[in-house]
């Protein structure tokens, strides 16, 4: 049996091969999050091509370092800017640490080419972002067959042929799910399903939100990142749709998130 150590610290359940959830009470007001991004849409040819371009590299700088920093990358803010925009190696990191940083820009790189395609998300491109996300590191891209247990979690996932089932049906009811929930919801739940099924050794974490920005892309809104300092309250959210099946919480997490993300690029306009 192998622990996991990084990912592995999600506070995430599973529950069985057919996990039925319910939205419960949402604090998410999806109108005025739909009214601000329409009011965007209409004024971002306001923005200067030159200032939106720093914006979309100082977030896709944050997003890397929160991504990795969240599942227990020791790169600083700047130590990762410095890998990624200068290319210099840092003194005293691990190898795989330096990876992480590297592999997390050319995924989200990756999301926002198969946006540019107009690609509805599948396991293809999942795979892929896995690959992409630990390339050098372990051999992405491939389902676990080994019995696994997450540090902090006091349950077992699934092995086999029960979490080979619990993934198949996780893309079978994307197409589903996009005709039951909003766009914001339909983000919370990719990622919220994805991480709870667990289905690869490592990486689980980071694909997760990776996917969860694919999502919020391809429907037309901004991509988000959840910040390290707010691991808690993230785990916790994820914790209540894996245990009680309540959607909710992260949903509205996530729609906070999105609509602190609408706010600041509207003062830009």
């Amino acid at each position: 049996m192998m622990r996991i150590s990084m990912e592995r610290r999600s506070l995430i359940a599973i529950i069985s091969d057919t996990f039925e959830f319910e939205k419960g009470k949402s604090d998410m007001n999806f109108d005025r999050i739909q009214e601000k991004k329409l009011k965007y849409e209409q004024n971002k040819h306001k923005i200067s091509a030159v200032t939106l371009s720093s914006y979309e590299k100082d977030f896709e700088l944050t997003f890397t370092h929160n991504s990795t920093a969240i599942e227990g990358n020791a790169l600083t803010l700047v130590e990762t800017k410095v890998v990624l925009e200068d290319g210099i190696a840092i003194g005293g990191k691990e190898l795989r640490e330096i990876y992480e940083i590297i592999n997390h820009k050319k995924a989200y790189g990756y999301v926002k080419k198969c946006i540019a395609e107009k690609k509805p998300l599948d396991e293809n491109i999942v795979k892929d972002l896995h690959a992409i996300l630990t390339e050098n590191i372990i051999v992405g891209g491939i389902y676990r067959k080994e019995e696994v247990r997450i540090s902090g979690a006091g349950f077992t996932p699934p092995a086999g042929n029960e979490m080979y089932t619990q993934i198949k049906n996780f893309y079978m009811d994307l197409k589903i799910k996009e005709n039951e929930l909003n766009p914001i919801e339909l983000a919370a739940w990719t990622h919220a399903e994805f991480v709870r099924i667990h289905p690869y050794i490592d990486g689980n974490g980071r694909t997760s939100r990776l996917i969860m920005n694919y999502q919020l892309l391809i429907h037309g809104y901004l991509p988000v990142s959840v910040a390290k300092e707010n691991r808690l309250d993230y785990y916790n959210a994820l914790e209540q749709y894996a245990v009680n099946g309540d959607l909710s919480p992260f949903a509205d997490f996530v729609a906070e998130l999105e609509e602190q993300q609408l706010d600041e690029y509207m003062k830009l306009c």
